[in-house]
């Protein structure tokens, strides 16, 4: 295996019963990278992270983690990894402090290593000052975040991250970000599942989406939009007008015009190099169109998320 790939797994397959929830998944990770896990509810995102953290077997399909197999050299996986998911698995009648050390000792680290590594955490991420209150006095982001920093008691080379954020209120979402981007910053190759596409999009490197068990799409951020493609937007002045704007847009665009009346917004792909705003002011000025705004507009990575799945995700189907 290239040491530069922390993660690799080639035609991962897993069924449970009827329910095919892996059919045949290819990843690749490179050290010291955060990488986006995007997948629909039901999509197969935790069955591979639980491969590849060792507590559930493949039933097909090859997958190394940190140089190891995660079949034949479990033990191994286990000690180069850590695992932090949306439940806060630490004890609330005990201290920050007395959390972090039992676990120092659950990875079988000496007592004393385990009391200067816990002390080393508490103080590189902001723990310091509440390590000694009990555990049950803290908010849903420190809480999080201890959790997080319990999984980072062995200083581990891959961390896994299964929807971490889930349910947090923005700042303390901001927080595990910022501890997410320390730990790339230190070398840490981290993946990351998510409901937030903001949350991908603000941290991953590459992107893999995942739908009914298998890798739809797959790159960083940047390379995922340009391949939907950018939009052009035109939002018309007076309602009457938006047939006449979409004459336009299809003239000289192409393409097939979505209209929202209740915006007075005219939308139409922007097939590279096929028009310019210059050109296209030009036209509606000559059609009578009078526009409030034209813009060219790159898709965001929900849009991205739904052109590719079809659906959007369940964050968004929560709000909704």
């Amino acid at each position: 295996m290239d040491p530069e790939i922390a993660v690799c797994c080639a035609d991962l397959h897993k069924r449970f019963g009827a329910n095919e929830a892996l059919r045949g998944v290819d990843l690749e990770i490179p050290s010291g990278t955060v990488h986006g896990l995007l997948g629909p509810n039901g999509a197969g995102k935790t069955t591979l992270v639980r491969i590849l953290a060792t507590l559930t077997r493949p039933d097909r399909g090859r997958a190394r983690v940190a140089g190891y197999d995660v079949v034949r050299d479990a033990d191994q996986v286990r000690y180069r990894i850590g695992l932090a998911g949306q439940h806060a698995s630490v004890d609330e009648r005990l201290s920050g402090r007395a959390n972090l050390r039992m676990f120092g000792r659950l990875y079988h680290l000496p007592d004393r290593v385990a009391r200067r590594r816990a002390d080393e955490l508490l103080d590189q991420y902001d723990l310091a000052d509440a390590a000694d209150r009990s555990v049950g006095t803290y908010s849903g982001g420190m809480l999080r975040r201890l959790h997080l920093l319990a999984s980072l008691i062995v200083a581990p080379p891959v961390l896994f991250m299964d929807e971490p954020t889930t349910g947090l209120d923005p700042r303390s979402r901001g927080e595990i970000w910022d501890t997410i981007r320390d730990l790339a910053a230190a070398g840490t190759t981290v993946l990351l599942t998510t409901q937030y596409l903001e949350e991908a999009d603000r941290l991953a490197d590459h992107i893999t989406v995942i739908d009914t068990g298998r890798a739809i799409a797959s790159g960083g951020p940047d390379e995922l939009k340009a391949a939907v493609g950018s939009r052009i937007d035109v939002v018309v002045q007076d309602v009457a007008a938006l047939a006449g704007a979409a004459s336009v847009l299809a003239a000289i665009a192409g393409g097939d015009p979505e209209i929202d009346a209740d915006e007075r917004r005219v939308s139409v792909p922007a097939r590279q190099g096929a028009v310019t705003l210059t050109e296209l002011v030009r036209e509606l000025d000559r059609a009578g169109v009078v526009a409030e705004d034209i813009a060219l507009r790159r898709p965001t990575l929900d849009e991205v998320f739904l052109t590719l799945t079809g659906r959007p995700t369940e964050a968004e189907v929560t709000v909704a």
